[in-house]
C-alpha cells in the first residue's frame, strides 16, 4: 500500500503559476512511476504529466507541454507538478497517482494503470 496526499492546489489568475506537491507514505517510493492527472466539472478525468521512476523519463498530455514540468525527490517521497502560463482551461481537480513498477519505464496515461490515488487538489484559473 502507498498513501498519496496532494497539496498545493489553490485560486490563480491566467498566466499565473503553482506548484503541487505529492506526498507519499507506505512502501517504497522510488517502485512507483508516479502520474497526475485531472477532471474538470462534469468531463471524464484526464491524463496530465507522468515520470519514471528515476525522473529520466517525463511525458505530458499535449495541450501541458511547455507549460507544465514534472519532477521527483526520492529522497523526500515527494513528486511535483510546476504549472505555468495556467489557462482558465487547466481548471480541475489535479489528482496524483502511483504505478508499482519493476524497470525504470513510466510512461503510463491511463489512469486504469495505476493502483493509487490521493484525494486530489482543487486547480481554479480565473480570466
Amino acid at each position: 500500500q502507498v498513501q498519496l496526499v496532494e497539496s498545493g492546489g489553490g485560486l490563480v489568475q491566467a498566466g499565473g503559476s503553482l506548484r503541487l506537491s505529492c506526498s507519499a507514505s507506505g512502501r517504497t517510493f522510488s517502485s512507483y512511476a508516479m502520474g497526475w492527472f485531472r477532471q474538470a466539472p462534469g468531463k471524464d478525468r484526464e491524463f496530465v504529466a507522468a515520470i519514471s521512476v528515476s525522473g529520466g523519463s517525463t511525458y505530458f498530455q499535449d495541450s501541458v507541454k511547455g507549460r507544465f514540468t514534472i519532477s521527483r525527490d526520492n529522497a523526500k517521497n515527494t513528486v511535483y507538478l510546476q504549472m505555468n502560463s495556467l489557462k482558465p482551461e487547466d481548471t480541475a481537480v489535479y489528482y496524483c497517482a502511483a504505478k508499482f513498477v519493476l524497470g525504470d519505464y513510466g510512461r503510463y496515461a491511463r489512469a486504469e494503470e495505476y493502483g493509487y490515488w490521493g484525494q486530489g487538489t482543487q486547480v481554479t484559473v480565473s480570466s
